[in-house]
């Protein structure tokens, strides 16, 4: 059997991209069978026990019987549920078209294991390229935002932390979250938090992942002017 599986927020992240195509899955198959198989093929993606399961626009249950060629969205618990330890060790990303809390992001990664924490926001500014800024509309690529930042998330562990997870004094705990729509002059439209036990490490690597992502992340900005705007990056 072959099916289509799409995946979310924290498990995008973990597999580095957002549809998988999954093929030679047993028959009969249903959706505690079919995410049991995913947990050995792909163990990177962790537990799948709280994770439910969505077919068309209905939450389906674990003995839904699966056929040839379905497509299938796997969801993590929705915002406001307790994030992992794994997510945050892998880096968790937020792409929302909601107001950033700069307070909530430096909660997320502080511990008692690490003794510093740098947080980095890029607030709209009132002016630039000599023209008065009303506001910034950003668009992106939704579906592959995160397994970019997936990416990049894991060259800066590599180049600052421990890609293996394995040594306490090299970790980092990581956060991004970037705006989508309309932000208005004054509001952040991303914000980057980082612990660890060390501020060296912390501070290379909130100001590698501001960088690496101006220059990866599919995400464009429109500044809007009174009389007219600007895709900031094309040429004038």
């Amino acid at each position: 059997m072959q099916l289509v599986v799409e995946l979310f927020a924290g498990l995008r992240e973990r597999a580095g991209q957002a549809e998988l195509l999954i093929e030679g899955l047993p028959e009969p198959l249903d959706v505690s069978a079919l995410k049991a198989e995913l947990e050995l093929r792909m163990p990177e993606l962790g537990s799948l026990e709280h994770v439910t399961a969505v077919i068309g626009t209905e939450y389906v249950p674990l003995d839904r019987g699966l056929d040839e060629g379905e497509r299938v969205a796997l969801l993590p618990p929705v915002s406001g549920g307790e994030v992992s330890e794994a997510d945050l060790a892998l880096g968790l990303f937020v792409l929302t078209a909601e107001p950033l809390d700069v307070t909530e992001a430096q909660a997320t990664v502080e511990h008692e294991s690490c003794g510093a924490v740098v947080v980095f926001t890029g607030n709209v500014r009132e002016r630039n390229r000599g023209e008065d800024v009303t506001r910034l509309e950003y668009e992106a690529l939704e579906r592959m935002a995160g397994p970019e930042m997936s990416r990049i998330f894991a060259g800066v562990r590599a180049d600052f932390g421990d890609p293996q997870g394995e040594d306490p004094e090299q970790a980092l705990r990581m956060y991004c979250a970037h705006r989508i729509g309309v932000v208005e002059v004054g509001e952040p439209s991303v914000v980057i938090a980082v612990a660890s036990p060390h501020r060296a490490a912390a501070f290379d690597a909130a100001r590698a992942l501001i960088d690496r992502l101006k220059e990866r992340l599919p995400v464009w900005k429109k500044e809007i002017y009174a009389d007219g705007h600007h895709w900031i990056g094309e040429g004038s």
